[in-house]
């Protein structure tokens, strides 16, 4: 399987189902936000409980795809979906030394159309 910088740059894309988002690759994932573009205050919300049970993130692999659940979202596409805000994914590619600077990356996740996703690799994520 190719890792997530290789499936973006070729255009791959993702699914998303109410509060269920499927990435078309692996990764290793250190923290993900959720912000909505309300006002240049708005802060996003910085997720980092990934463990099972009382996570605020669901992760699962498939053979070809994760599936991340947020537990305390309603429908993404709905909240998020039509430049009202957006995902990033903070993550290496799955194996990778994660505590080498060069091996991380932050994921834009963009809401396109009913049910498509597709992403985008940002150098800061401060500065959407």
């Amino acid at each position: 399987m190719k890792g997530f910088v290789r499936a973006i740059q070729d255009g791959d894309k993702g699914m998303v189902f109410r509060n269920s988002v499927y990435l078309p690759f692996h990764l290793e994932l250190l923290s993900v936000w959720i912000g909505k573009e309300m006002s240049l205050l708005a802060a996003p919300d910085l997720l980092t409980d990934f463990c099972d049970g009382n996570g605020q993130v669901a992760v699962r692999e498939g053979e070809r795809y994760t599936n991340l659940v947020f537990r305390k979202c309603g429908e993404l596409r709905k909240d998020l979906g039509h430049d009202k805000g957006h995902v990033i994914l903070h993550a290496a590619e799955k194996g990778s030394d994660i505590f080498r600077d060069e091996n991380r990356h932050y994921i834009k996740v963009y809401f396109t159309n009913r049910h498509t996703l597709d992403f985008e690799l940002v150098e800061d994520p401060y500065y959407l």
